[in-house]
């Protein structure tokens, strides 16, 4: 099993961040097939393999995600897509 984070700064505001958040859990869900629910301030991904919160704050994002055995080969790949799509989604 693999862990990934990534966390960005930002000066948005909670509010932005969590609408644009919420545009690219949409787009990795129509893409990757996760499931996004809202938690609070966390949006939870999962499907088969993947497991991953985006937790949203006044001047942060943190983007934790656990893969399975099978996906976890592919963790650096992974993770440098996570790190592209969150710095265009913060953009």
């Amino acid at each position: 099993m693999a862990r990934i984070s990534v966390e960005r700064a930002h000066g948005l505001g909670k509010q932005v961040a969590r609408e644009k958040a919420d545009k690219l859990a949409q787009k990795l869900a129509d893409q990757y097939g996760l499931e996004p629910q809202w938690a609070g301030d966390t949006l939870n991904l999962k499907r088969s393999g993947v497991k991953g919160a985006v937790h949203v704050g006044e001047a942060s994002i943190r983007i934790d995600v656990e893969l399975g055995l099978l996906m976890s080969a592919m963790s650096g790949t992974i993770k440098s897509e996570i790190e592209k799509a969150l710095d265009k989604a913060l953009a």
